[in-house]
């Protein structure tokens, strides 16, 4: 799976500091916006804006957490594996791979082999 953000959006949030430290902590666990904030050391309210970027770009995922008392926070993790940058013929391609995880792996598996 690809993102499809247009390559001259993907490097430009690529290329921002704050976005590739918020890549790097959730590669590792996922985490809340405050902990987001704590770790990068900037606002919470950048934090939502770049998270909310990093959503609409693939390359962030936002999950529900439920805690026992009822009460509900988003968490966000990396959702990418890996980037391929392609530079041929006077054009530059971004790919993003983002993670699938096993039910959607199995689905994909199952309409690839329903479709052959």
């Amino acid at each position: 799976m690809s993102s499809d953000e247009p390559p001259a959006v993907l490097l430009e949030l690529l290329g921002e500091e704050l976005v590739r430290q918020i890549l790097a902590a959730t590669s590792r666990e996922a985490m809340s916006a405050k902990e987001l904030s704590e770790t990068c050391d900037v606002a919470r309210s950048t934090i939502y804006r770049r998270v909310e970027d990093m959503i609409d770009a693939d390359l962030l995922v936002e999950r529900t957490q439920i805690e026992a008392d009822g009460s509900h926070h988003s968490r966000y993790e990396a959702n990418i594996d890996h980037l391929d940058i392609d530079i041929d013929e006077g054009t530059i391609d971004v790919s993003v791979h983002v993670r699938e995880d096993a039910a959607k792996r199995f689905s994909r598996i199952w309409s690839d082999i329903r479709e052959t």
